[in-house]
């Protein structure tokens, strides 16, 4: 048989391994936006995001994704609810999700103190060769959450996780 608990986990997992919309490197656990799976009657299912920030546009993508992943295992109300507090901060990515975004070509965002303002131009290692000679292109890449750099040293350029 089967605990409530041992279901939340494995929904969990399942809603957790949805890819990012808009980085499909990553899934939703390993960018940490995910921040609930739980059981709240016979067939139904409470998921709870917080978004990396409050217009992200994935959010319905995102809340689609989580649907069709737990119906299709049988889940047939799924509720996805947006939170904001507390805020979604990059120091969510877990460490397998940093290495994915490298591994990308995306330079990660570095641990946040969490006890102040976020410096803007930070040094960082390009993804590519791992020079720290790099520079700003544009303070918005792609998405919102990245930066465009150019490596002075390979002249590649990249993209770079803001930190938050």
């Amino acid at each position: 048989m089967v605990t409530d608990t041992a279901l939340e986990a494995e929904l969990r997992e399942l809603a957790g391994a949805v890819p990012d919309p808009e980085l499909p490197v990553l899934t939703l656990a390993e960018l940490g936006v995910l921040r609930d799976v739980r059981l709240t009657g016979p067939d139904r299912v409470e998921v709870t995001l917080t978004p990396t920030y409050t217009g992200c546009p994935a959010l319905d993508a995102m809340a689609a994704d989580i649907r069709r992943a737990l119906t299709g295992h049988g889940i047939p109300r799924v509720e996805v609810r947006t939170v904001l507090s507390p805020p979604w901060t990059t120091d969510a990515i877990t460490d397998e999700g940093r290495r994915k975004l490298a591994a990308f070509g995306i330079a990660p965002p570095r641990p946040t103190t969490g006890t102040g303002p976020v410096p803007v131009d930070l040094t960082l290692r390009c993804p590519h060769c791992g020079s720290t000679d790099t520079t700003l292109l544009s303070r918005f890449s792609s998405t919102a959450c990245k930066a465009l750099r150019r490596c002075e040293t390979c002249r590649e350029p990249f993209d770079h996780f803001k930190e938050l």
